[in-house]
């Protein structure tokens, strides 16, 4: 099996390695905007699939993997902050609440698709003023959706999650391995 991870995102590309797999990466361009009506997994399921079949087209004969995630806070959608102001304002939108992590993953492998959304659910412990402004000056949340990787310094403030940690990371790799074993790359 050649496995081609359609994404750019290293921490996708580590929880994969990490899991024993061997792929390459193929990151793809394509407007993740949602679009008008469009609900939070309907979104990830969208674009997953549309990276997923992007990259197969490139790739005849490899199973391809495609995945996309949003965190969703009392029914927005929060992708990756612009910069750090709409960085500090996700952050205190989280703060002390419970919010949704949903990852679309698609599999595509011989004009055979197979896709899943996860969903995990994080409580993030109250957050001062102070401590949102010392974790958006360490960089951190630019490029993560909801502002925030729960693998770096935001785990100090994670009370608990429910669901899969590696969706929360970025890509729910139990899921993914039952799409690779469902769709015959196993």
């Amino acid at each position: 099996m050649r496995l081609v991870l359609a994404s750019a995102s290293p921490r996708r590309a580590e929880l994969l390695a990490s899991a024993g797999f061997q792929f390459r990466v193929e990151p793809v361009e394509i407007d993740e905007r949602p679009r008008a009506g469009e609900d939070p997994v309907a979104l990830v399921e969208r674009l997953s699939a549309e990276k997923a079949a992007r990259v197969a087209q490139l790739h005849p004969g490899a199973v391809v993997l495609g995945a996309d995630t949003v965190v969703v806070a009392a029914g927005s959608i929060m992708g990756k902050p612009i910069d750090d102001r709409d960085a500090a304002g996700m952050l205190e939108r989280l703060s002390g609440r419970s919010h949704e992590v949903l990852t679309g993953v698609a599999v595509e492998a011989d004009a055979r698709h197979l896709a899943a959304v996860e969903r995990t659910t994080v409580h993030f412990l109250p957050l001062s003023p102070a401590e949102i402004e010392w974790y958006v000056g360490s960089g951190e949340p630019r490029d993560k959706a909801g502002a925030y990787a729960v693998q770096g310094l935001a785990s100090r403030f994670v009370a608990r999650i429910e669901g899969s940690y590696s969706n929360v990371v970025g890509l729910p790799l139990a899921r993914v391995y039952q799409l690779l074993k469902a769709i015959g790359a196993l």
